[in-house]
């Protein structure tokens, strides 16, 4: 089943249930997910809705630091219980020993020695995190791994 169709099929679920802040969160999502299909005129494929929902995470997570700098704590959770909702549709994450050792692979297979390398490790492994792990983190370990 596409992960389209499971969104669709956890919105009738929420509705049945009534269940308001899911609903409200899979509303979100399946609204993006229409938005992109009628602008680019396509048919959304998993790997584009992965992207799509890491997308709408990291928007959470900058408005939940803006609404904390703000003291809005109450808007802060609205926007964490989103992720947790948004979090369910996307691969496992990976762990941090999982990352360590793709950033091994890739550096060996790229024969990066410096900084300057970077950009090819990366290369390798967004693919293999995208949906999985944050870029940045991802991007700070390897920055940490080139540096010795």
């Amino acid at each position: 089943m596409s992960m389209k169709m499971q969104l669709t099929d956890a919105m009738k679920s929420a509705m049945r249930s009534k269940d308001k802040p899911r609903l409200s969160a899979i509303r979100l999502m399946l609204a993006d997910v229409k938005r992109i299909e009628v602008d680019e005129r396509i048919e959304v494929s998993d790997e584009r809705l992965i992207v799509i929902l890491d997308k709408m995470i990291k928007q959470r997570r900058d408005s939940i630091a803006q609404y904390e700098s703000a003291g809005r704590q109450e808007l802060a959770n609205i926007e964490i219980s989103e992720i947790k909702v948004i979090q369910e549709f996307l691969p496992v994450a990976l762990t941090q020993e999982e990352i360590s050792t793709m950033i091994a692979e890739a550096v060996t297979a790229t024969g990066a020695e410096s900084m300057r390398d970077m950009g090819k490790v990366m290369a390798i492994l967004k693919p293999q995190i995208q949906g999985r792990a944050d870029g940045g983190t991802v991007s700070g370990l390897v920055k940490t791994a080139l540096n010795g």
